[in-house]
Formats: structure tokens, C-alpha cells, sequence
């Protein structure tokens, strides 16, 4: 991955402000997969989360709390739909790598620190992404390539 793509994370606009239901969106290649994910935030907060707002209100002045909470429904949707409804497989970075790579591998220092978590039922995927919502959002997390590789496991390599 480029500088972009490791740089890249979930990132909000500015909480109670006009704008703080929107992802800040870079350019490259990172782009399309925070535009996906800001459809599904978009729908969570006009239709899913329960207030007394209007629509248009309903996506202005967010506090940093609810942006976390539609973020994690957000991906947790995303995952769950690509996993054909029946799982969900959420990556996180581990530990420091520790060991050496076999001969005729070269170790890239993240995929080797992956550590893969599978769900069989979307609200448990949802309820973990959002206790570990800043391994997606923090920065210097790789938010959106742990997404990218989340998606891909969820999907299954075969599909």
C-alpha cells in the first residue's frame, strides 16, 4: 500500500458542526471506500437512530459519540452484507511481529500483524467494532485498509 493508504483512517468533520456527519475524504484510491461507508452513515443517521430531530437536523450538530456509533453500524452493515448475511470477519492490528518470515517471503510488518475476528451474528460484529472504533478511526490506525482486508475476509477469497 501507498503512504495515502496506510495514512488513511475514518475521519469525521468536526463534532456539532455543520458538517460532522461527513468523512474527511483524501484523494486516490482511498476515496471510493469512504464514500461507501459515508452512504450507510448517512442512512443511519436520517433513519435508524432513534430522536426528536427533523431529517435535515437529524444530520447536523452530531457529537463525537454518535459519530462512533454510526461509523461502527456503518461498517458493521457493510461487512455483514458482504458476508452474504451469515458472518462478518472484523481485522485488527496485534501485537508487534516477532517472528522472522520463512525463506522467499518478505514480511511487509502489517499483514503479518492482522489478527482476524469472525461473527456469526451482526449485532455482535457491530457491538466489537464499536468497542474497538478507534482502530478505525485513530490516526496512524490503517482504519481503511483494516476495513479493505475486513471486507475481503468477510466476502471470503473464494466469492
Amino acid at each position: 500500500f501507498s503512504c495515502e493508504w496506510a495514512a488513511a483512517h475514518f475521519r469525521f468533520r468536526p463534532p456539532h458542526s455543520d458538517l460532522a456527519y461527513a468523512l474527511e475524504a483524501g484523494k486516490g484510491g482511498t476515496r471510493a471506500i469512504l464514500l461507501a461507508v459515508q452512504a450507510h452513515i448517512i442512512s443511519y443517521l436520517l433513519f435508524t437512530r432513534e430522536t426528536e430531530c427533523t431529517h435535515l437536523e437529524r444530520l447536523c450538530r452530531v457529537g463525537q459519540w454518535e459519530q462512533g456509533q454510526a461509523l461502527a453500524t456503518a461498517l458493521a452493515e457493510t461487512l455483514w452484507a458482504a458476508g452474504g448475511g451469515g458472518r462478518a470477519v472484523v481485522c485488527l492490528i496485534n501485537a508487534p511481529l516477532t517472528m522472522m518470515p520463512h525463506e522467499g517471503y518478505r514480511a511487509n510488518s502489517f499483514a503479518e500483524r492482522i489478527q482476524l475476528f469472525e461473527f456469526s451474528e451482526k449485532a455482535a460484529a457491530q457491538g466489537f467494532i464499536s468497542d474497538h472504533i478507534n482502530c478505525f478511526k485513530g490516526e496512524g490506525s490503517h482504519g481503511v485498509i483494516l476495513f479493505l482486508y475486513s471486507l475481503l475476509f468477510s466476502r471470503t477469497l473464494e466469492r
